[in-house]
């Protein structure tokens, strides 16, 4: 998109380096690639609101060098006692109302976009618990536990702290209804890749929603402080074609 391609432009000039991961890597500063239109939002929006705050923040400090320059004791030995001026206080009032409408139209947006869910093709309910993630099926009557994979155990290519037993398995190019709640404390679902994070509430059923535009495996933790685990709950989501997601359900119901 126009605003990604300049934000590559951006980070070359400024030595910012972009991020394009499906998992954290050592020393990034950008988000991950986007997989969701949501995140293609967020990212937009994001790149938007710096665009605003670098031309904010040049734009000011020009008129702070200017005003040094031409009203210092020497340049201005006899000050202006002037205390008002219209036309430059219609124009401090309606550049700010300016900025914020640029800002807040996209921002309502994609706040609405990612709050819609409509004909979702599956649900997925996600319960957290101390300290794990069961997953159920609803459509499918599965329902499975999944556990972080302990250091020890991790094979060579898995990532530490991010890899389960069993990975939630969804299909490509379809809308995914997510329910999250818990059973115990409050936790938290997070994918960065799909730009969602839903609050799991005891009691309470939360409800977002994604729809993943490639196949592969995301990762995500939970993010909320919800005890002596909290950093040992990972998500890991496995996106496949239709094909692979029904031979995989269909091993899930037989098991």
């Amino acid at each position: 998109m126009a605003f990604s391609r300049l934000m590559v432009v951006l980070s070359l000039i400024f030595g910012i380096s972009a991020a394009f991961a499906d998992v954290p890597k050592p020393w990034e500063i950008g988000f991950q690639s986007p997989a969701t239109p949501t995140m293609e939002g967020i990212t937009e929006m994001h790149n938007l609101l710096l665009i605003v705050i670098y031309s904010v923040g040049v734009f000011v400090t020009l008129l702070l060098a200017y005003t040094l320059w031409r009203f210092n004791e020497k340049r201005n030995a006899t000050p202006s006692k002037v205390s008002h001026n219209t036309f430059i206080e219609i124009i401090w009032t309606l550049l700010p109302v300016l900025i914020l409408v640029v800002i807040g139209v996209p921002s309502l947006k994609l706040l609405f976009f990612s709050d819609k869910i409509e004909n979702a093709d599956i649900t997925v309910k996600a319960i957290g618990r101390q300290w794990y993630w069961t997953y159920e099926l609803p459509d499918h009557k599965i329902e499975f536990d999944s556990r972080m994979i302990p250091s020890s155990d991790i094979k060579p290519g898995q990532l530490r702290l991010l890899e389960v037993d069993n990975p939630i398995v969804v299909p490509v190019n379809k809308a995914i209804r997510l329910l999250v709640t818990s059973d115990n404390v409050l936790h938290s679902f997070a994918v960065p890749s799909f730009g969602i994070k839903k609050d799991a509430v005891p009691g309470r059923l939360n409800e977002t929603w994604f729809k993943v535009s490639k196949e592969g495996t995301y990762y995500g933790q939970c993010s909320e402080l919800c005890g002596v685990k909290h950093g040992f709950m990972p998500i890991a989501v496995k996106v496949v074609s239709q094909e692979e997601f029904d031979s995989w359900v269909k091993k899930q119901s037989q098991s």
